[in-house]
């Protein structure tokens, strides 16, 4: 008898992801995109690539090795980058942005002249500017990583008060557990809000979180509720020394300073400025117990004019001026 079973062809996915991983790339970032792709792609958890492919690329099959020393090998070599819809390259350790296979930014440079979207994971992004693959992007920098990009790109002004920024075919990510938020953010765009609310609720993150929400606060006394007094207060501790105004803050937010100063009173019952110089005295108090610069310096470093003006400032707060503040801290 003639057998008249066919075998079902799979739909193309709706979503393909091809990911370049650096040397000393992490592993956190790149496995927690991975995780809401796997977990949006098929019913449950059973983890096969329907709706959603990924896969690992490389000029060669050689384990690459991540920053806590677990190696992955690639799936495949670098195919055309027409055949996926997004590339993703995952950064890592600092030391090792500039050591990036010539063959990658080749293939990247190919995928940009063929449409192909770009992402940078954690420090990806740093060696997508390395490529010149930024140039008049905005781009998204860590915290933590925000004084290195300033050293290694003079005159660039990277974004640090947001998880992920999307700017037309770049998003760029600070990393961490924002790299779930950029996978959903595809999730949603190309295969459903459901999908994506799924891969969430399993991985049990409350909700996705899009390009608005602000980084993780630096260690701070205020406590910030609002999405964008939280912004503005992780800017004022990234730009504690060089911020001088709140007018120039409102510009950096991208907001008016009656704005501002409402969203501060209803929030921390403080307008923009008394927080500022809260965060300052915060500074200079960690500089007087952890260094040994003088007066005069840690005046500066926690963005006050002079010694004279920081002393006046320092012990309205504390009720001790400085001098007297440090020497508390050895009695």
């Amino acid at each position: 008898m003639e057998n008249t079973t066919r075998t079902k062809r799979q739909p193309r996915p709706a979503l393909n992801v091809g990911f370049i991983l650096a040397n000393r790339f992490t592993l956190s970032a790149f496995a927690s995109f991975i995780d809401v792709l796997r977990l949006s792609a098929d019913e449950g958890d059973s983890s096969r690539p329907i709706l959603c492919s990924w896969s690992v690329i490389a000029p060669d099959m050689e384990p690459i090795r991540a920053s806590c020393g677990v190696r992955i090998h690639p799936d495949t070599n670098l195919i055309d980058p027409a055949h996926f819809d997004y590339l993703v390259v995952v950064g890592g350790l600092i030391d090792h942005i500039e050591r990036l296979d010539l063959r990658y930014v080749h293939y990247l440079k190919s995928a940009v002249s063929k449409g192909v979207p770009l992402i940078g994971l954690c420090t990806g992004s740093f060696i997508l500017h390395r490529a010149g693959l930024m140039n008049g992007y905005k781009c998204c920098v860590s915290w933590f990583h925000r004084t290195d990009f300033l050293e290694q790109f003079d005159g660039l002004e990277p974004v640090s008060d947001r998880i992920f920024v999307v700017d037309r075919d770049r998003i760029s990510c600070s990393g961490g557990t924002s790299a779930v938020h950029v996978a959903a953010h595809l999730v949603e765009r190309h295969v459903g809000l459901r999908q994506a609310r799924k891969s969430l609720h399993i991985l049990m993150v409350d909700e996705a979180q899009d390009d608005s929400k602000a980084q993780p606060f630096l260690p701070t006394s205020l406590k910030a509720k609002d999405n964008l007094v939280q912004r503005a207060v992780l800017m004022m501790q990234q730009e504690t020394e060089n911020l001088r105004s709140i007018e120039q803050l409102c510009k950096m937010l991208g907001v008016g300073r009656r704005s501002l100063e409402m969203k501060f009173k209803s929030d921390l019952d403080k307008s923009p400025a008394e927080a500022l110089s809260h965060i300052r005295v915060e500074e200079a108090k960690r500089l007087l117990g952890e260094t040994e610069a003088t007066i005069t310096d840690v005046a500066i470093r926690s963005g006050f004019f002079d010694a004279s003006h920081f002393n006046k400032v320092f012990q309205k707060h504390t009720g001790m001026t400085a001098s007297a503040f440090r020497n508390s801290l050895t009695a």
